[in-house]
């Protein structure tokens, strides 16, 4: 069956202008144009829209999503058995936070009393699972699942207040660790400041602290791309004077 690009919108939920702008960046070009110059889109179409829409609902950028789907190497039925996967991911995490909703609603009809652990318990679990999907692969390799385990049992039995400390404390590195990039000297006060403030976050996490592990997460801010970005997002270059401060902190700079 075949769609005109204002038939092929009402059926998919989207604008004859999102339509034409995926035309215009190439992602998603129409089968042809009839002669009174109207965009047919066929099957073929249907099917990489419903892609583009899968990928886009799951939080990609339609930069990336045009690298993968045009990729030689893409394959529709892998791709539609990792949306399912990341799909139930996302409705585990909003069960967990409907559950705690419906617990609060009830303690507040006098129904039931929640712990204060019950009332952040479903923010500390998409925490865990968001980290999980981002870094869970990397981490578990060069950790250990013991070990990233153990750390994500910490972090849900962390008291309300525990849990506002390490997030207090996750601001004030970046804050400190801004100041001191604009120093240019990873040994200076304010750096060493930094390493000191992100030892004592990491211990939240960690069951035992070692200048060894310490130094390996600061080099891996540097070789990981996406740890990179995320220190570098307002000041290139963030990331290796975090990791030299670190390494100068531990001792372990050569």
């Amino acid at each position: 069956m075949e769609y005109t690009v204002q038939k092929l919108g009402q059926i998919a939920g989207v604008s004859t202008r999102t339509l034409r702008y995926y035309d215009e960046i190439g992602i998603l070009k129409p089968a042809r144009i009839n002669s009174s110059g109207y965009r047919i889109y066929g099957q073929k179409e249907v099917d990489r829209l419903q892609q583009i829409l899968f990928y886009r609902e799951l939080g990609v950028s339609l930069e990336n999503i045009k690298e993968i789907i045009t990729a030689p190497s893409f394959d529709r039925e892998v791709a539609l058995k990792e949306h399912r996967e990341k799909l139930l991911e996302k409705r585990k995490q909003l069960d967990l936070l409907i559950e705690n909703i419906d617990k609060t609603i009830a303690e507040t009809e006098g129904r039931i009393t929640m712990s204060d652990k019950e009332k952040f318990e479903g923010f500390k679990q998409k925490l865990i699972d968001d980290n999980e999907k981002k870094y869970g692969k990397e981490i578990r390799e060069k950790y250990g699942n013991d070990a990233v385990s153990r750390s994500n049992k910490k972090l849900k039995n962390m008291t309300q207040e525990q849990y506002e400390e390490i997030t207090n404390l996750g601001n004030e590195v970046l804050e400190t660790l801004h100041e001191a990039f604009q120093t240019g000297d990873p040994a200076g006060e304010l750096a060493q400041k930094t390493a000191d403030l992100h030892r004592q976050w990491l211990s939240f996490y960690w069951d035992d602290y070692s200048k060894e592990a310490h130094a390996g997460v600061a080099q891996m801010y540097v070789d990981d791309e996406r740890f990179r970005a995320y220190y570098d997002k307002k000041q290139p270059g963030t990331a290796e004077f975090l990791r030299d401060a670190i390494l100068i902190y531990t001792g372990m700079k050569k």
